[in-house]
C-alpha cells in the first residue's frame, strides 16, 4: 500500500500451572514476548519462513499476535526468550483489527494491560526484529488514538518512536513498569521496511477488547452503534473536523441516544473526534452494555448525550 510513505508491516523473515503476573519494570516484560513462526501453506521448501512476535497475556497460556503474521498458516510455534520452541494452537483472528490468538499448553508469565497510554510517557517495543530473537527499543509516546492510517479496517493506535524493525510485528509496547500498552502493528517507511520513528501499535484497551470478544464467541461483529459517518468539513470547504453522521439505523443504539443525520460528532469519551475513523476506533473499544458520552453540534448548538453500546 502506498500512501506518502512506503507501508510496511513489520515481519521478517528468518536470519538463520499457570505462572504469575509480570510486574516489575520493561526489561523483564521481554520474558512475556514470544517469537511467532509460522507454517506457511504453499510456501517452496526451501524458502525461510517468515517470523512474528507475540504478548503473553491472561492465565498465561494466551498469546495475542498479529493476525497478518500467521496469514494461512498450517501450524504456529512459538519460541521463548529462553529458545524454548513450544506448539501453539490458533484460537481465532479478527481482520479488521489485525489482532488474532494463540494458545499454548506450558504457561509464561503475562503481562497485564495497563490502560490507556498518555503522550510522552516512556515507551519500550518488544519483539523478534529481524527473527533475531526477542529485544526491546525505547523512546516515548509520540501520539495516542491515531486512526484512518490505513492500515486496518478498525484502527485505535499508539504510535511511538521506539524503533519497531520486521518480525516486531504482534509484540509488545510496554511502559516504564512493564505494563502492556499496545500490540505492535506497523510502521512507515520510505525507502526500505526499517524504522524511521513512526511506529504504531494497536492499543491496550482495543487488543484488550478483541482478545475478550474473540476468546469467548470465535469472533466480533463490528456494527458501530448503526452509524453511517462521512467526513466534515468535505474536501475544500472549511470548518471544525467532525465525524458527521449521515445516517441512523432505526432500532439501533445511535437512535435511543437520540442521534440525527446532519449532527457532526466532535468528542467521544472526551477524546477529540476529527474523523468518522476516530469514532470508530472509540467506539470499538465498548463492549454490549458499555457506556460513551458523545459530544456533537447540532443546527449550531452543542449537545450531549450517552450512548449504550446494544
Amino acid at each position: 500500500m502506498i500512501r506518502v510513505a512506503l507501508v510496511a508491516s513489520v515481519m521478517a523473515m528468518s536470519v538463520a500451572a499457570s505462572l504469575p503476573v509480570h510486574g516489575g519494570d520493561a526489561v523483564s516484560a521481554m520474558d512475556s514476548v514470544v517469537s511467532v513462526l509460522p507454517d506457511w501453506l504453499g510456501r517452496p521448501p526451501n524458502f525461510d519462513e517468515p517470523e512474528g512476535s507475540g504478548v503473553v497475556i491472561g492465565d498465561g497460556r494466551t498469546v495475542v499476535t498479529a493476525a497478518h503474521v500467521l496469514g494461512n498458516a498450517q501450524r504456529v510455534l512459538v519460541r521463548t526468550r529462553d529458545g524454548d520452541i513450544v506448539a501453539a494452537r490458533i484460537k481465532a483472528a479478527d481482520k479488521a483489527t489485525d489482532l488474532a490468538v494463540l494458545e499454548i499448553d506450558a504457561p509464561l508469565v503475562a503481562l497485564r494491560f495497563a490502560g490507556d497510554a498518555k503522550v510522552g510517557q516512556r515507551a519500550c517495543a518488544i519483539g523478534n526484529a529481524f527473527g533475531l530473537g526477542i529485544s526491546m527499543t525505547c523512546g516515548t509516546v509520540s501520539a495516542v488514538n491515531r486512526a484512518g492510517v490505513g492500515f486496518n479496517a478498525i484502527e485505535d493506535f499508539v504510535q511511538t518512536d521506539a524503533a519497531v524493525n520486521p518480525g516486531a510485528s504482534g509484540g509488545a509496547l510496554v511502559d516504564a513498569q512493564g505494563r502492556l500498552i499496545g500490540v505492535l502493528s506497523a510502521i512507515f517507511t520510505k525507502q526500505s521496511d526499517a524504522n524511521i520513528g513512526v511506529n504504531f501499535a494497536v492499543s491496550g484497551p482495543l487488543a484488550e477488547r478483541v482478545v475478550a470478544g474473540l476468546e469467548g464467541n470465535g469472533q466480533i461483529a463490528w456494527h458501530f452503534a448503526g452509524l453511517r459517518l462521512k467526513v466534515y468539513p468535505a474536501k475544500g470547504e472549511t470548518g471544525r473536523q467532525a465525524a458527521w453522521v449521515a445516517q441512523v439505523r432505526g432500532d439501533s443504539a445511535s437512535a435511543l441516544a437520540g442521534l440525527k443525520p446532519g449532527d457532526r460528532i466532535v468528542r467521544a469519551a472526551g477524546r477529540r473526534i476529527r474523523k468518522p475513523q476516530e469514532l470508530r476506533g472509540a467506539l470499538a473499544r465498548l463492549k454490549p452494555g458499555d457506556k460513551i458520552v458523545l459530544d456533537y453540534v447540532r443546527a449550531g448548538m452543542k449537545a450531549r448525550t450517552e450512548l449504550t453500546m446494544n
